[in-house]
């Protein structure tokens, strides 16, 4: 009860944070407008539900943008299969309702309420979902408790366990609890399996990741760009994803030293001031996507930099060589992406440690951590001088995707059993 009492303090706790912080912090300010969003939504399917009482409901949660491309696959995948359930995304981040608030797969988008007991009981009363899912480590327990009482199947899948987690704590018991509330969990790896069953819940199933099945679908589905491909030119070509001013301070050098290769650069955040600032640095001739007609000559450019969003999956099939950005910064973005197309892979030495696929991409031989233009050159000259060294990585990029897909299929397979 204690635990319980502070659990719910907390989460009134993060709210008032978010109401003063709006006052300052545009993101924080959406987070707050986003809720009255969400009012607006949930008496749209009251009024629906009066009307048809009789249509099931399926909720899938996400916390971000991340958490969606994992959740992505099996919304589709439920959607082809049940078209007649209305599906329900919500978000807690707008850096994800803000993206995918159209997505069109979902007949409703809102942001997640804060997940306070009277918040979860209105919400899952309204909704009445058959069955809901929670995508890799979303664990909110009023909302899992209402879920419980009102009898919907309730599923996490991509879930990633780590011995650090309260869940496993001798004193944590309340956040157990909250674990089994889930009728089934579909774990990333081993390790999270075993995590479970140290606490004796053996309601999982060891899937993986779902980001395997969407970059696999993204690839075998991907759409041409033909500013990109009018810039390569049968040039070889990096493909620099998700750059932060971290990474280019490594990549700018490079890029002066080998005026012989191409770049394509596609920043973190779009900002017309630090591409400007970034081009003054580069000797060659540098070229912006929004600036290109079909009759621009862009042949004598040796960087092209992508200042819209949208389009990053798809470059990566113009790449030789792709550099993954924000791990010199909070974080590495996403590598899968970029070795669907079977190509090296480089990023920074410092936070990439907690994901696992760039562990596995490393092992394998088809991704390396750099600290600086010196090693970033050394390894590129490498591949340059033996062909062979080149296409054993390109192979074991691509194999790592192959050898990973289907965990979709698996949860697709337990809820044709569940529902």
């Amino acid at each position: 009860m204690i635990n319980s009492l502070l659990y719910n303090l907390s989460i009134h706790c993060l709210s008032w944070v978010y109401q003063l912080a709006s006052v300052f912090n545009p993101k924080a300010k959406k987070w707050l407008d986003g809720r009255e969003i969400t009012e607006e939504v949930l008496d749209e399917i009251s009024v629906f539900r009066s009307i048809h009482p009789q249509i099931d409901f399926a909720w899938f949660h996400c916390a971000s943008l991340g958490e969606f491309e994992q959740g992505r696959p099996v919304i589709e995948a439920f959607k082809k299969d049940y078209p007649e359930v209305k599906i329900v995304l919500s978000f807690f981040s707008p850096s994800g309702y803000e993206v995918r608030k159209n997505y069109a797969q979902a007949d409703y988008i809102v942001y997640l309420p804060t997940d306070t007991p009277e918040n979860a009981r209105k919400f899952v009363g309204i909704i009445q979902p058959r069955i809901a899912f929670f995508v890799k480590y979303e664990f909110w327990s009023n909302f899992l408790k209402e879920l419980k009482a009102a009898g919907a199947k309730t599923v996490g899948f991509s879930v990633i366990l780590r011995p650090g987690q309260m869940f496993f704590k001798p004193y944590g018991g309340f956040f157990r609890s909250i674990l089994f509330r889930f009728d089934h969990i579909f774990v990333q790896n081993k390790e999270s399996g075993d995590l479970l069953q140290s606490i004796a819940y053996d309601r999982y199933t060891l899937a993986g990741d779902t980001r395997f099945d969407r970059v696999a679908e993204i690839a075998g589905s991907v759409r041409e760009i033909s500013v990109a491909q009018r810039f390569k030119a049968g040039r070889q070509t990096m493909v620099i994803g998700s750059a932060w001013a971290e990474d280019m301070k490594v990549l700018i050098p490079l890029m002066n030293n080998h005026p012989e290769l191409s770049f394509i650069v596609a920043p973190h955040e779009i900002s017309g001031q630090e591409i400007i600032a970034w081009q003054s640095e580069i000797k060659s001739a540098t070229v912006k996507y929004s600036e290109i007609q079909p009759d621009t000559d862009i042949s004598q450019a040796q960087v092209l930099f992508i200042d819209n969003v949208g389009m990053l999956s798809s470059l990566y099939q113009y790449a030789d060589f792709a550099y993954i950005g924000g791990s010199f910064g909070k974080g590495l973005h996403n590598t899968l992406e970029a070795a669907v197309f079977g190509v090296p892979l480089f990023f920074g030495n410092k936070n990439y440690t907690k994901f696992r696929e760039a562990l596995d991409l490393i092992e394998g031989g088809s991704a390396f951590a750099v600290g600086d233009i010196r090693e970033l050159e050394n390894l590129m000259t490498g591949f340059q001088k033996d062909p062979k060294i080149y296409s054993e990585a390109c192979k074991s990029s691509s194999s790592y995707i192959k050898d990973h897909v289907g965990a979709t299929a698996k949860i697709m397979q337990y809820i044709r059993q569940a529902l």
